[in-house]
């Protein structure tokens, strides 16, 4: 058996076979099309050579960014340069047999689905996921189901509100999570050291060679002994784990599972906050929640749509 697993980005599409391992047999990428006059036929030229190189699938997966209904694969909300999908049900685009079921939801959800169906979360019940890159995404299996809520926007965790007075967060917020951890969070504090004339290996590398001004140089410099990058990540790690024991007392997950750019640090960021997330969490749940990072590699978002094919569902 195989599946049809889409990743639809911003700058590109990403579509591949997966067979019931989580491998990939045969893939497709295309870049995403400015207008919908254009994404319709690009999509369907996609669908058709994958269909040419293997079979019809036993079913069809999509992650997308926004707020998707599930159930019909409606874009209800989506900003950007996907606008142009706002309002269409996404099962309608692919061209295939209308027998064929489809399934659609936000790319955080897609992830998590990979890992219910081929890594960490298999046979778990209560599981909690973070994407942590340029924003932080989220999604929850609560009680074997992936939580989508009233109107489908359950899980976003990166706009829980951490600082009151915080920074203005692109939901209209202040003081999101994503606001003070992710990757744009943690350059933005190197910069204002930058700008505030601080001295340090991280600062002089920022300024002498901006295209290497990254979290992952942030989070090496760290490792490499520079105090004032160590302070950034800490400063981060701490605000990071605060909010993620909360959503412990919240969720009471058996784990979490932690995915994304900032998570590719590895024991330099998941050591800290397991100790941050547990000194703040025993004490009330009675037990060490395991943090881990995320086990399905696949970085184009295929592997991961695949999942929701295959993940269990009311």
């Amino acid at each position: 058996m195989v599946v049809l697993g889409i990743d639809i980005g911003g700058a590109q599409i990403k579509a591949g076979m997966v067979d019931d391992q989580g491998a990939i047999i045969a893939s497709r990428t295309i870049a995403t099309p400015p207008d919908l006059d254009s994404f319709v036929p690009s999509l369907h030229d996609a669908v058709r050579w994958l269909l040419e190189a293997t079979a019809l699938p036993a079913g069809v997966g999509i992650g997308c960014k926004g707020i998707i209904n599930p159930d019909s694969t409606q874009v209800e909300a989506l900003t950007g340069s996907l606008h142009y999908l706002e309002g269409l049900r996404l099962s309608e685009l692919l061209g295939l047999p209308r027998d064929v079921p489809v399934f659609a939801d936000n790319d955080a959800r897609v992830a998590l689905a990979g890992e219910m169906v081929w890594g960490a979360a298999q046979r778990l019940d209560n599981v909690l996921m973070l994407i942590l890159g340029m924003g932080v995404g989220g999604a929850a299996v609560v009680n074997g189901q992936i939580l989508r809520g009233h109107t489908g926007v359950a899980g976003h965790l990166g706009h829980l509100t951490v600082e009151p007075e915080g920074a203005v967060c692109v939901c209209g917020n202040r003081g999101c999570l994503e606001t003070v951890f992710s990757a744009r969070a943690i350059e933005g504090e190197a910069w204002a050291a930058v700008h505030r004339g601080c001295a340090s290996t991280l600062t002089r590398l920022f300024r002498e060679q901006p295209q290497l001004a990254t979290c992952r140089t942030v989070f090496q410099a760290a490792s490499e002994g520079d105090d004032l990058a160590a302070a950034i990540i800490s400063k981060a790690t701490r605000r990071l784990g605060a909010a993620l024991a909360g959503l412990l007392h919240i969720f009471d997950p058996e784990l979490v599972i932690l995915g994304g750019q900032v998570a590719d640090a590895g024991a330099d960021l998941l050591i800290p906050l397991q100790e941050e997330v547990w000194s703040r969490s025993r004490g009330l749940l009675g037990r060490d929640v395991p943090l881990v990072e995320q086990q399905v590699a696949d970085k184009s978002g295929i592997v991961g749509a695949a999942g929701l094919v295959m993940a269990p569902r009311s």
